[in-house]
C-alpha cells in the first residue's frame, strides 16, 4: 500500500488518464449524462479520500472502476425499493445514420439494454472497457471463473437480443393497387 501523499498524485494521475473511460463506463451505468457526471464525481472524491490504496497501476485502474460500480450501486439501493430490480430510464434518443459502424453500434446498444443487468455489465467491463478477465473480477468482487462463465453467457445473450432486433415490415393491412 502507497503513502497517502504518493496515493493521492498516482490516484489524481490515474484518473486524468482513464477519466473519459470511466465516464462512458458511468454513463453506460446510469444511461444518462448527469447522473453519470455525478456518479463520476463522487468516485474521484471518494478516491482521494481514500487513506490507502493499491500499489500497482493496474490495480489502482480497476480500483477506481471498483469504487465507481459500488458508488453506482449505493445509489440504486437508495432508489429502488427492496427487491425491485428494475434499471434507470432509457437512453435517450440516439442519431440515426446510414455508416455501417453506427448501425452496427446501435444495434449492439440496443441489444445491451435488452439483456440482463449482470450480463450487461461483464460485457461492459472486458469488452467495452478493455479489462482483462481477473481486473473485472476484482472489479465485480467475483472469481475469475465466474467472470469467464458470465460472459460466455452474456455474449450469447447479446447475439440472440441481436437476432431479435431483425427489422421486419410492418403490414398496415391495406392492399396497394399498382
Amino acid at each position: 500500500m502507497l503513502g497517502t501523499r504518493d496515493l493521492r498524485a498516482r490516484i489524481e494521475a490515474t484518473l486524468r488518464q482513464d477519466w473519459q473511460r470511466l465516464f462512458s463506463y458511468a454513463h453506460r451505468l446510469t444511461r444518462n449524462r448527469d447522473e453519470a457526471a455525478d456518479l463520476l464525481q463522487s468516485c474521484a472524491v471518494k478516491a482521494l479520500a481514500a487513506p490507502r490504496g493499491p500499489d500497482s497501476e493496474a490495480s489502482l485502474r480497476a480500483w477506481l472502476y471498483t469504487i465507481l460500480r459500488n458508488a453506482w450501486v449505493d445509489q440504486l439501493r437508495q432508489r429502488l425499493p427492496p427487491g425491485d430490480d428494475a434499471t434507470l430510464g432509457p437512453t435517450g434518443a440516439e442519431l440515426w445514420s446510414f455508416d455501417d459502424r453506427l448501425i452496427a453500434d446501435l444495434t449492439v446498444r440496443r441489444a445491451l439494454e435488452r439483456i440482463d443487468g449482470q450480463h450487461r455489465e461483464v460485457i461492459e467491463l472486458v469488452d467495452l472497457a478493455g479489462f482483462r478477465y481477473a481486473e473485472a473480477a476484482q472489479i465485480l468482487a467475483v472469481p475469475t471463473g465466474t467472470v469467464m462463465s458470465r460472459l460466455s453467457r452474456a455474449r450469447l445473450a447479446l447475439l440472440e437480443a441481436i437476432e431479435g432486433q431483425n427489422i421486419r415490415p410492418i403490414h398496415s393491412g391495406r392492399r396497394h393497387v399498382a
